[in-house]
């Protein structure tokens, strides 16, 4: 038989496969796609896909899944250096074939054949033009010119992918190519349909964001490939704002325009100075006159307005053209020279917000429904997208950007929709209450601002008047529960300024709101409004004033003036107490008899609860923590509800008087589950309940340890720990057990199990368990922690131990490409050297490496390639302390053992110069240098300080920020010290050390370790400043590339 007849036979067969994987018999289906996974590494596969796919004569059916399947295999077979690539690779013979047919599936009359061979194309062209593929461009210009409408519609879906994903080894070849092509074809309106035209102006956006933000680190990019096309490009989009609906226009067409114009205000703004006054011009007019006709068509749906829909199935309505105005106006915020231009007309835009705020008819109909729709709806943090969502965050940016203006500017909003609104309901008109519950959801949203601004005297708004003609007479229960609960809430959000009498109806309402009886969306909008009430008991007012007054301090004009009186008013925790009692007994009804998004709310206002004063939460305390029992039994499956738990755990056991009945009804529950075989509880138990462990026997203060931790659960926990397969439960186990060494590694040592083995030795075993080579790389992923804890707590009891310990770690380093594993690890010989350097040093010296040199080659070697990847800033901060420790005495003792490694340095560039391509990267992979190690740990301690120095510039630039970290120059006078020359002299100055112990860290082992204190940046700037006293100094520098002269000149430290 012939090589073609071998081909035509295996085409025939995947034809024939291809119809069985349609066949709604499961048992051929799923035969066939198990023949398609053996098909998939044949060669000429991804050819007779491509054939199939474009034969015309053949089964629509089969042709649209031979392109969808060519699309996948593309993907993962083209390119070794696609983050989906599996082997095996393509061969070249079959990808000359395939970039020589594929091309004329974008004439292809099927949109959705045309569309999946379009996808495959970008991937082709992004991976192997212009190398492999120099055609490529040629081929789709053609097909974009060839006034065919299909070939025209794959050739743009192409360069729409293609756009998405451009970076700058191919963008300088790509622009001069694709925009001006993008410009003629928006501007042929005669000739190209509006969706087209809507492509080419995405495909414009994608490739000047690309460029622009290139032009950020190479300004004359964007100068030599984006300035020149702006002008023009611009203007044609103005035009087309500026034309009314009809053939050539529509609002999707304006929808693509506003977005791109909205990236160029982000990212090139000063291009755009001279447009904006008639882009804005366009965007109010848009804003009033599509408002009406938002609140008739979709509000109240009074009127049906007739959406396009594009080629990919999506509605471009006016809703998506409102997202885009939003977003506009949002970008013009972010800069503030251009905040100006808003001012003018920010009362109108305020005005109109709150009117795109109501609720629409579909949403009231879905709530109805669905309660937890509600929950996710009006969630501060929800991905559920909507006009009034939109709305609410373009209000959010203008208070947070233009505070004073934006508080007098929504009072008179306010007035004008409540005298609106009064009008509506008086001629009749159902839907009044609409714009009701809008402004009180404004006013809730700006509660904050607003206080502020009144509490300044810089605002006038007369609360009391609001509070009694709109938010009291709102919580009728005769008016639409989406109102009535709009108003407690907005009653709670104003708490802080409102009057006893008045704090003391709206708990009363609060009370009655969250019982079982209430609809349920009041029921959310009473638990959501939990939060107000406990920030004005749990002593925030106070401080909240206090802040207030400072914010006064030099205004002699304000600070002379007395805050209004209702801000003196100190209200007394005493007024919740005789409410406390139903509150809460309403939440835990709700939290139990709810579904899961309503349950999560309640959980969290539990929480606020369970914080205030112990005189108020303590009898309540109990019936909380029965809560989370039963919380954790019904929902042990649902993570948001289990971390709730947890949390609600951690804040009871600060309640000592709670915590024996606690651990006796914890304690043996979680055991019972772990000592349950797998097939006999619900898949992730195990892990759930080996985390809550942790957290009991972390925070339980003075817990019983003989009896319930180590007579019952230290066995349980370890037990289930060494006989799982399940990689959650093995780390939550792993971290279980580190708790225990933490909080009583006493106990560990002397606990004996029925033979006599000690605790310690069970968790030794639960360490090489984890290490062991044979295990997933996700089981030893905290490994480290639980190493790190035992040396801390027990390294003289470990004797013998220890090594093999570490010698289980060294077996884990060496066969893990985990970074995750390796940083873990790699901590753990970090804090050796911190605590045991000789020891550490002589111990990797003595154990041979993998590739037959030492240990400590190959660990070193290892750490230093991969210290700058790790993440975490406690990890980073151990590993570089131990990086100088370890600099320091190769170069005060000459020890000759790290004298003698060398290491990659830096990455040797192409003399060739310019940016290569991805084929070009492969075959030509990356050369470095070759430095002594101890120069190597230089540069990273360089490396490190221009890493921390980055983010405290970063923390200086965020106006929300308190911390005074120092930027670039470091003005603490430490380099005058000379008596702080060394590592181990100064981590004992308490100057470099600060009370925020932990960088966004939560680990309790990390905050009581005294090297989390230290302060990098003055620290390793004082460090490199003493190194570079050093005679050995003058021998670093020559190795230093000019981004390290760089750094190291910033602070004042000479290059010899």
């Amino acid at each position: 038989m012939t090589s073609s007849d071998c081909t035509g036979n295996l085409k025939e067969a995947l034809i024939d496969t291809l119809h069985n994987v349609l066949s709604p018999q499961s048992s051929i289906r799923l035969e066939a796609e198990q023949q398609i996974k053996v098909f998939q590494v044949t060669e000429e596969f991804g050819v007779h896909l491509a054939e199939v796919a474009l034969d015309r004569n053949g089964n629509l059916a089969v042709r649209q899944l031979a392109s969808v399947l060519l699309q996948q295999y593309v993907e993962a077979h083209w390119y070794e250096g696609s983050q989906k690539f599996q082997v095996p690779e393509c061969p070249e013979s079959s990808k000359q074939k395939i970039r020589q047919i594929l091309p004329q599936g974008l004439y292809d009359p099927s949109r959705k054949v045309r569309c999946c061979i379009a996808y495959a194309l970008s991937c082709i062209g992004a991976w192997d033009w212009p190398d492999n593929w120099p055609a490529f461009f040629s081929l789709i210009t053609d097909a974009i010119t060839s006034g065919d409408e299909d070939g025209t519609h794959g050739a743009m879906r192409v360069l729409t992918e293609f756009s998405k994903d451009i970076d700058d080894s191919i963008v300088t070849k790509v622009a001069p190519i694709v925009l001006p092509e993008m410009y003629n074809i928006f501007c042929q309106d005669q000739k190209y349909s509006i969706r087209t035209r809507g492509r080419a102006v995405e495909i414009f956006k994608n490739l000047a964001s690309a460029i622009s933000l290139m032009g950020e680190f190479n300004r004359n990019l964007a100068k030599q490939l984006l300035y020149p096309s702006l002008p023009p490009f611009i203007q044609a989009m103005l035009k087309v704002l500026h034309t009314p609906d009809g053939p050539m226009v529509d609002c999707g067409l304006r929808r693509d325009i506003l977005k791109a114009l909205t990236m160029l205000v982000t990212n090139v703004p000063r291009q755009m100075v001279e447009y904006l006054p008639d882009v804005l011009s366009f965007v109010w007019h848009s804003l009033t006159t599509s408002a009406h006709a938002y609140v008739s068509c979709t509000v109240n749906c009074r009127e049906h307005a007739a959406d396009a829909v594009n080629s990919d199935g999506e509605v471009l309505g006016f809703e998506n053209l409102v997202y885009s105005l939003f977003e506009f106006v949002d970008a013009l915020l972010h800069h503030k020279k251009h905040r100006d231009l808003i001012l003018p007309s920010m009362a109108d835009l305020i005005y109109y917000l709150i009117l795109y705020m109501q609720l629409t008819e579909h949403q009231i109909e879905t709530f109805n429904a669905d309660a937890d729709a509600y929950v996710e709806f009006e969630d501060d943090e929800s991905f559920a997208y909507s006009v009034r969502a939109s709305a609410v965050e373009l209000l959010r940016s203008l208070q947070q950007d233009l505070p004073a203006t934006y508080c007098t500017c929504i009072v008179a909003a306010v007035e004008r929709h409540i005298h609106k609104a009064d009008e509506a309901r008086s001629g009749g008109d159902i839907c009044w209450w609409k714009l009701y519950e809008a402004v009180l959801f404004a006013v809730s949203v700006s509660a904050d601002c607003l206080l502020k601004e009144v509490f300044c005297r810089r605002v006038t708004f007369n609360l009391d008047s609001f509070v009694e003609a709109v938010v009291k007479k709102s919580l009728d229960p005769s008016l639409p529960s989406y109102l009535c609960g709009k108003a407690l809430y907005c009653g709670s959000e104003l708490a802080m300024a409102l009057d006893t009498a008045t704090i003391d109806s709206l708990l009363h309402c609060l009370a009655s709101a969250l019982q079982l009886s209430s609809p349920p969306v009041v029921r959310v909008s009473a638990i959501r409004s939990v939060s107000g009430f406990c920030d004005l008991f749990n002593g925030n007012k106070e401080s909240w004033v206090q802040a207030r007054l400072r914010s006064l301090e030099g205004k002699e004009e304000l600070a002379s003036l007395a805050p209004p009186a209702a801000f003196s008013c100190k209200q007394s925790s005493e007024l919740l107490r005789p409410y406390l009692g139903a509150i809460v007994e309403g939440l835990v009804l709700l939290t139990t008899q709810s579904p899961s998004e309503m349950m999560a709310l309640a959980l969290e206002r539990l929480l606020l609860l369970v914080g205030l004063d112990a005189s108020l939460s303590s009898p309540y305390l109990s019936r909380v923590s029965s809560l989370c029992l039963a919380v954790f039994i019904k929902a042990s499956h649902d993570p948001v509800l289990v971390s709730l738990v947890q949390d609600l755990l951690q804040e009871l056991c600060t309640h000592p008087a709670n915590n024996n009945a606690m651990q006796q009804k914890f304690f043996p529950t979680l055991v019972s589950l772990l000592n349950s075989s797998t097939d006999k509880v619900p898949s992730g138990v195990h892990a759930v309940a080996l985390d809550m462990l942790t957290v009991l026997v972390r925070c339980c203060q003075n817990p019983d340890k003989d009896t319930l931790m180590m007579h019952a659960t230290f066995p349980a926990v370890v037990n289930r720990t060494l006989h799982t397969d399940d990689l959650s439960a093995q780390q939550n186990g792993g971290e279980c057990l580190r708790a225990f060494i933490a909080v009583a590694a006493d106990h560990v040592v002397t606990w004996r199990d029925e033979e006599g083995r000690s605790g310690l030795d069970w968790v030794v075993d639960v360490c090489h368990e984890l290490l062991s080579p044979s295990a997933p790389d996700a089981a030893a992923g905290f490994v480290g922690r639980l190493v790190t804890a035992l040396i801390h707590h027990l390294s003289s009891q470990l004797g013998d131990g220890l090594h093999r310990l570490l010698r289980a770690v060294l077996s884990k380093l060496q066969s893990t490409e985990t970074l995750m594993v390796v940083q873990n690890l790699t901590v753990v010989f970090a804090q050796l050297v911190h605590r045991q350097l000789e020891d550490v040093l002589d111990f990797l010296s003595s154990v041979p490496g993998p590739e037959g040199d030492s240990a400590l080659s190959f660990v070193l070697t290892l750490w230093c390639a991969k210290q700058h990847a790790f993440y975490g800033g406690y990890e980073r901060k151990v590993t570089v302390l131990a990086l100088a420790k370890m600099l320091e005495h190769g170069v005060l003792t000459g020890d000759a053992r790290l004298q003698a490694i060398l290491v990659p340095g830096d990455q040797i560039i192409s003399s060739e110069g310019g940016v290569r391509t991805r084929s070009q990267a492969a075959a030509r992979p990356e050369q470095w240098t070759r430095v002594p190690l101890l120069v190597k740990l230089f540069k990273l301690v360089i490396y490190e300080l221009f890493h921390v120095i980055e983010i405290n510039m970063a923390k200086d630039d965020d106006p929300d920020d308190d911390d005074e970290d120092e930027g670039w120059e470091d003005d603490d006078g430490a380099d005058d010290d000379p008596s702080a020359l060394y590592t181990s002299d100064l981590l004992k100055d308490n100057s470099h050390r600060t009370s925020d112990v932990v960088d966004d860290e939560d680990d309790p082992d990390a905050a009581a370790d005294p090297l989390s204190s230290v302060q990098l940046q003055p620290y390793l700037t004082n460090f490199i400043r003493t190194f570079a006293q050093h005679p050995a100094y003058a021998m670093f520098t020559p190795h230093l590339n000019p981004h390290e002269k760089e750094v190291l000149t910033s602070i004042r430290v000479p290059i010899v």
